[in-house]
């Protein structure tokens, strides 16, 4: 791409989520559905710009550490939203069941439709239909291991308390702190940056805060309007709130991770595509979910558990079982497009189907389809035992 069109495809993306931060700072109101539709476009941008920032960020940082920052980056439409649910249902009960509808339906669409569309892009580019994670993913691998095992419990206690918070954030500051330890490696830069990335260190360095700042920035004035936007739009035509909060929001703000991830991955960079896309997991299973029962305590002003019912504890359990099936999957470092068809079948059947009856079967499928895995893939026995061991270690020693 020419420079001229480089410039212009970068400042029209800007454009896009100026637009928003324009009409949220200069008091709009906006009529529905367009108070869901613009703050989403500005997310879409953002989600490009994020994008940019995190390669242009490989320079500075280990490339480890640069994906585990932009999958939290990445994430914060999705934090945004789940936080704001989680401070109103502190005010008001009725926004409890939203808190953990837009936590589980992130995470289960992150796994059956984010990992399944990266594989199937690399695939689309390539022609290769297995994706090779770097050894260093192992660390990962083990922490979302950790957060999958803790997290079958929720469901029994069928709360959420600051207990759970202690151990999901003290699992994220170890998972951080792996990373920041990771080897540093020079990025190959493609797309409309790949001027900035001649740039000396200092203005490269200036313009490359600035992409994650705006970005940033944009993401969190856009999460709150987007999540009553669409509440306000389901309202108008009749669609179940919890459905739409769980399926239809996450999948706007989950939209930056899966543009990133894809964009990687077309640009076969298939091992940092599918790590970005786990570290995302780590980040929703060990921050999201910690900083849930938190944020309610602060709002509520007091310390007891978040509570939920019934569905909510299904929907932990089978988002819990879906996570251990993937971590199956990729143990031995290799992701398949079989493996890929079988998370995304799993996870778009059972949206046709919402009664407790077909939540528990879905779970229990994923939970004997893990062990199975585990016993018919040969190497994934030797898979788990490398992921014990290089979990815990020093990433400089690999």
């Amino acid at each position: 791409m020419p420079k001229s069109k480089n410039l212009l495809f970068i400042l029209s993306t800007f454009v896009l989520g100026l637009q928003w931060i324009i009409i949220k700072n200069g008091g709009f109101h906006l009529a529905s559905p367009w108070n869901a539709i613009l703050p989403g476009i500005a997310i879409f941008a953002a989600a490009f710009i994020l994008s940019w920032g995190a390669e242009l960020a490989q320079f500075e940082i280990p490339q480890s550490l640069a994906i585990a920052f932009v999958a939290l980056m990445a994430v914060l439409p999705e934090y945004a939203v789940d936080m704001y649910f989680a401070w109103e249902a502190g005010k008001n009960p009725d926004y409890i069941h939203f808190a953990t509808a837009n936590m589980t339906g992130a995470n289960r669409l992150l796994i059956g439709v984010g990992w399944a569309a990266v594989v199937f892009a690399y695939f689309f580019k390539t022609g290769k239909g297995e994706i090779k994670l770097e050894r260093e993913h192992r660390i990962e691998i083990f922490a979302l291991t950790l957060a999958t095992l803790y997290s079958f419990i929720i469901p029994f206690k069928k709360n959420l308390s600051w207990t759970d918070s202690l151990f999901f954030l003290a699992l994220f500051a170890w998972y951080m702190f792996q990373a920041t330890r990771a080897h540093q490696q020079e990025p190959e830069v493609e797309g409309p940056i790949v001027e900035i990335a001649r740039w000396r260190r200092r203005p490269r360095l200036i313009i490359t805060i600035l992409f994650f700042l705006f970005s940033g920035y944009t993401i969190f004035i856009s999460a709150e309007p987007f999540a009553e936007g669409l509440l306000e739009t389901g309202r108008h035509v009749g669609i179940e709130e919890f459905i739409l909060v769980q399926w239809l929001a996450p999948l706007a703000s989950e939209s930056p991770e899966f543009i990133v991830a894809i964009l990687f991955a077309l640009r076969a960079h298939a091992s940092a595509s599918i790590g970005m896309l786990v570290s995302s997991k780590v980040n929703q299973w060990t921050l999201l979910i910690g900083m849930l029962p938190l944020v309610y305590n602060i709002s509520a002003g007091h310390w007891n558990p978040m509570p939920m019912d019934a569905r909510q504890s299904e929907e932990i359990f089978l988002t819990a079982a879906q996570s251990l099936f993937a971590i199956v999957m990729i143990a031995n470092l290799r992701f398949s497009i079989t493996e890929a068809l079988m998370l995304f079948v799993l996870f778009g059947t059972q949206l046709f189907f919402t009664s407790t009856e077909a939540r528990t079967i879905y779970a229990v499928v994923y939970v004997a389809l893990a062990v199975g895995w585990f016993l018919i893939i040969k190497d994934n026995a030797k898979g788990f035992q490398l992921m014990l061991r290089d979990g815990v270690r020093n990433p400089k020693n690999f």
